[in-house]
């Protein structure tokens, strides 16, 4: 039975290309960055290669950028090591709603800490009104984080408006890009930005690597504690092929990032018409706001979204209901509740994601599968009634 990913929100497979770029490394480049002999001395120059590469991709200069373990390390370095920098009891930081995990259990240790935090609700269109923003603030507001583009919906954020807002009140402002860089085009100083995390799974690159671009001036307290690697902004012995296969993916999402756009919006929207022309009581989740072009969340009402998963991957088509870090869970999705679906809608919501090894061929046999399995599943369903 042949198998189709269309989960790339969760992971990509790692390109040929960075595969490469990594065993090469792990083969050759055996030095540590930090010592001051030959072999540490070509691991310090590969490493430092990788970070031009990555810096880059987010039009920053490379001494604001630190490389860390990925997304979650990212935000959570971000978020805790810009907070606790100021030593006023009445520190105030202000999020959304329908951010990743990462951000807010991050958030919650905060709050534990003493720290208020405002959750600033998304309209129904997944997307943060900036106004919503402004209303929230405080005088002891230190920090504002907000994400790029929705790992769930891919409904793109208002970065360029917040960010403008942070700045008048004084306060840093944080981006969770995890789901946005390699997917549209980053520049974290057109954004007005002060801090930016991005994951390398998420582009084509291993796990356990990513990046936090960290604005010149700006303060931030570490929350691990060894050596002086990284600026002394993470320590620890770097993980240098990581850094390569980071960089190289980055260099390679920077390559004609159009055209891959343009083909991937092209898919989603032949996934999206063909399944909402042949299966009746669906719709597309935040279908109308600004989206990444990889991204589509479609409800089915009356079935299980769990369910329906399976019953994909029965047939060979990899897909989710939600975020990977909440699989398990058996809770419907924080991100479309917030929106103000219901429960029951948002249980009965999968997340498409594709990426580079999709075509049309693909697609189309995954609108099959998804007709098929559907209207099985209705069948067995107490809840659902036909038109």
């Amino acid at each position: 039975m042949d198998r189709y990913y269309f989960d790339h929100n969760a992971t990509t497979p790692v390109s040929p290309e960075v595969l490469e770029t990594l065993a090469g490394t792990l083969r050759d480049v055996h030095g540590n960055a930090s010592s001051i002999h030959h072999f540490g001395q070509v691991a310090k120059q590969r490493l430092e290669q990788a970070r031009r590469q990555t810096a880059a991709l987010l039009g920053c200069d490379t001494k604001e950028l630190v490389f860390l373990s990925g997304g979650t390390e990212a935000d959570n370095l971000a978020i805790l090591g810009a907070v606790r920098t100021h030593a006023s009891r009445s520190k105030h930081v202000i999020t959304t709603q329908i951010e990743h995990p990462a951000v807010l259990n991050t958030c919650a240790q905060l709050e534990r800490e003493g720290v208020a935090v405002t959750y600033a609700r998304a309209g129904e269109n997944g997307v943060v009104d900036p106004a919503e923003i402004r209303r929230s603030l405080r005088p002891g507001t230190v920090l504002i984080s907000a994400m790029h583009a929705n790992n769930e919906t891919g409904a793109s954020q208002p970065i360029g408006a917040i960010a403008k807002i942070a700045r008048e009140a004084g306060a840093l402002f944080h981006v969770d890009g995890v789901q946005a860089a390699g997917k549209i085009p980053v520049d974290v100083k057109d954004l007005g930005v002060d801090l930016y995390s991005i994951s390398g799974h998420k582009f084509y690159a291993p796990k356990g690597i990513g990046a936090l671009y960290v604005r010149k001036g700006t303060k931030l307290r570490p929350i691990q504690f060894g050596g002086k690697h990284e600026r002394e902004w993470r320590p620890g012995t770097e993980n240098v092929p990581g850094a390569v296969a980071l960089g190289c993916a980055a260099e390679l999402a920077a390559r004609n990032p159009q055209e891959e756009s343009l083909r991937l919006g092209a898919l989603r929207d032949r996934l999206e018409h063909g399944i909402l022309d042949r299966i009746p009581s669906t719709g597309v989740n935040a279908g109308r706001s600004p989206r990444t072009p990889n991204t589509t969340n479609i409800y089915f009402d009356g079935i299980e979204g769990e369910a329906l998963v399976i019953s994909l991957d029965l047939k060979g088509f990899a897909v989710s209901s939600g975020s990977a870090c909440s699989s398990g869970s058996v809770e419907p999705s924080h991100v479309l509740l917030a929106m103000g679906l219901t429960p029951e809608r948002a249980r009965a919501s999968l997340r498409f994601s594709l990426g580079r090894s999709n075509d049309e061929r693909q697609v189309d046999a995954l609108i099959d599968a998804v007709v098929e399995s559907v209207s099985h599943l209705r069948k067995l369903s107490p809840t659902y009634t036909s038109a």
